[in-house]
Order: C-alpha cells, then structure tokens, then sequence
C-alpha cells in the first residue's frame, strides 16, 4: 500500500496530458520542495516512476485506486420539473442542447471510466435513446422506484458499489476535471454555503462527513456526488440490506444508509468544490432561467 502523499504524486504521473514540472507538482498536491523531492525519490525507488515517467509498476500500484465504473441513479419522476418530466424522465432533459446525463457520462468516459450502469424505473425504456451515443451502457431496473425513496436503486445495485462513482443523475456538470480516474479513500463533493436550504454534509476536524441533513449554516452542501472505495462498498452492501429489509428504511436516501444508520464505520472524505462546477435543476423555473427555449 502508499501512502497519501505517494499517491497524490503518482496518480498525476498517471493522468496528466502534459509533462510535469516539480512546480507543477508542487503546486497541485501542496506538497513543499522538500516533500515533493522525498517522494519523488520515494518512487523513483520502488520504481514506480522514470525520467518523470510512470511505469508499468507504477500502474500496477495504483491498480487498486482506480475507478472501475460509475452508477447512475436515474429511477424518479422528477415532479418538481413537471410538465417537462410527464413524457421525459430528467435525466434526458437537455439542457443547451446537452442532455443532463450526458455532462456526466462524457466526463467519465474522458477519465477512463468505461463501464457504465444506468439505474432506472419511470419511463425506463426511453433512457434506450442514450445507447446510440454510448452502446457501453449497462442497464439495472429499479422495480421499486414507485413505492420507495432512491434507496432502492442503490439496493438495486449493492452488489457493484465497489471502487464506484455514485451519481444523482439529474446534476449538469460544467467542470468534467471533477471526475477523477484514481482515489485514495471514499469521497462526497461538497460546496461551502454560509446558509442554504438543500440537503448539507456535516463535517469533522478531518473533513471527514458525519452527518446527513436538510438545510444548515456553514456547511457543506451535498452535491449528490460520491465515490465508494471497495473496502466501504463491501461494508455497504451489508448495511443497505439491513435497512432495505425494514419499512422505515425503504423510505430514506441511499446516502443515510452511511451518515445516519452506520456513520462510525464510514469515513467519507468531503473534497470542496467550486458551487459553479455543478448546476442542480430542481425546477421548471431553474430550467428556463438558464435556457430560453423552455420559456413559455
């Protein structure tokens, strides 16, 4: 296993499209000169990196970071944007042209992550359309997207939340670069709000989420935007049947399976992020202030 600080340098080796500089490095992971030429050489050792180059080794090390699919959960109705949603579900609205879903699988398939599965259940067979674009996708049907909460697809697919991006799949994504193609542990985007009416993420001295709620002062806002490390993902597997199993539990989110019924076991590291990367359309009034063809 490397540590953090390996990983960080490594994981740029293997991604960046430019060649790097130790200012370049320096400047993205934080890391002071010395530091940065400690772990350098550290790698330099073992092998993992040559002449500012990744090795095969070096691939093979980070084998067990990398991002082996993304899930999308694209089960509702979408009420709050009806008419629009009567005959599309949401996350084939577009947007400017663009489907919402699509600024979330193009930045996946960008950073490597090529096997997509799609969640659904209301109008589920026209979420088809997208297999002209990306034949790759994999489909799960969500039989219970009618009588329960989003919990249910992530039940539906328990078995794959591994090494796993998890996606509300209603969120137009302007920053692609968001979607990374290695992580070190399990992570949730969050936004600093000073106040804010949407669903927030309490968070520790380490940054780490404690804690699940709607509406808050200084706090993070959720973005629906999370990766599961395989480790969390088998631990998760386990606690969403337990829920699943109850009444009460078919009707919270898929996210309180970790910050509310299991939270000590669960160290989710919140990565800030930029409220602009990420538009959230809740409404048909959202809808048409950012495109005019919606206008009545």
């Amino acid at each position: 296993m490397i540590t953090r600080t390996q990983f960080d340098v490594l994981s740029l080796f293997a991604t960046s499209k430019e060649t790097l500089t130790t200012s370049h490095i320096a400047k993205i992971t934080k890391l002071d000169q010395s530091e940065l030429n400690n772990t350098v050489n550290e790698l330099t050792s073992l092998g993992y990196i040559t002449e500012n180059t990744i090795t095969k080794f070096g691939l093979e090390a980070l084998e067990p970071y990398r991002t082996k699919r993304a899930i999308f959960i694209a089960a509702g109705f979408g009420s709050r944007l009806v008419p629009i949603t009567l005959k599309t579900p949401k996350p084939l609205i577009t947007v400017n042209g663009t489907r919402i879903i699509d600024t979330l699988i193009d930045a996946c398939l960008e950073a490597g992550i090529e096997e997509i599965i799609v969640v659904r259940g209301y109008l589920g067979k026209l979420f088809d359309r997208l297999l002209t674009k990306y034949p790759m996708i994999k489909f799960v049907e969500n039989p219970y997207y009618d009588k329960a909460n989003n919990i249910s697809s992530a039940f539906a697919v328990r078995e794959l939340i591994q090494n796993a991006y998890m996606f509300e799949s209603d969120l137009f994504l302007t920053n692609p670069t968001l979607i990374k193609k290695y992580h070190y542990t399990s992570e949730v985007l969050g936004a600093w709000a000073e106040e804010t009416d949407d669903w927030c993420i309490g968070a520790d001295d380490e940054l780490c989420a404690i804690d699940h709620f709607k509406g808050g002062k200084s706090c993070y806002k959720q973005a629906g935007f999370y990766y599961i490390n395989e480790q969390d993902g088998k631990k998760y597997k386990n606690h969403i049947e337990q829920v699943f199993a109850t009444d009460e539990g078919k009707q919270i989110y898929w996210e309180d399976v970790i910050h509310k019924y299991f939270q000590p076991e669960y160290r989710i590291k919140i990565v800030p992020f930029d409220s602009d990367d990420i538009v959230e359309i809740d409404t048909f009034e959202e809808l048409k202030a950012i495109d005019s063809s919606y206008s009545e």
